[in-house]
């Protein structure tokens, strides 16, 4: 029976060092430390600029390991993709940023593994919610506008376009 051990650390997608506290941890369980950050950073590349959770979990008799990367929270990825540092203290009135509605979409396939979402048009209806309550708007739109809009069916064509990589990502 494996012996497994999970280290598990919040770090900047790709920007994983070897120094303390991943170094000396991985190093004191047998591992290849610089093999090791490398393939986290090959893994959390596109997470570059936000700070996610990732899991080491090794066996340890036989010295492998998998790693697991978490997701950024939606917050985080919206506010990355508007340039923005903090959500607005009032998004009803303070804007921080727009982003065009198929970035939405985007989003919410990022995230399907969190979302409780079944279809795709509920995973955008909850990313636009997000998007409302931090102050970004979509194509110009306050958030709950293109939320209805989605719902009487605007958006079918956009969203068809990502439903095949919506279900298939099961």
């Amino acid at each position: 029976m494996p012996q497994e051990k999970v280290v598990t650390v919040q770090i900047e997608g790709g920007k994983a060092r070897p120094g303390p506290p991943l170094g000396p941890t991985l190093s004191a369980l047998g591992l290849n430390v610089k093999e090791v950050v490398d393939e986290i950073n090959r893994l959390t590349k596109a997470y570059e600029g936000l700070t996610i959770p990732v899991k080491i979990i090794v066996d340890t008799k036989t010295k492998k390991y998998r790693i697991e990367v978490g997701i950024p929270t939606t917050t985080a990825l919206l506010l990355k993709a508007v340039g923005a540092k903090e959500p607005s203290g009032d998004p009803m009135h303070q804007k921080i940023g727009d982003l065009p509605f198929e970035k939405i979409v985007e989003i919410a396939l990022q995230k399907k593994p969190q979302l409780l979402a079944k279809t795709l048009k509920a995973a955008v209806k909850t990313i636009l919610g997000s998007a409302r309550s931090i102050g970004i708007t979509v194509d110009g739109k306050d958030p709950k506008e293109v939320t209805r809009m989605v719902e009487e069916g605007y958006y079918d064509a956009v969203l068809a376009k990502y439903e095949e990589e919506w279900e298939k990502e099961e």
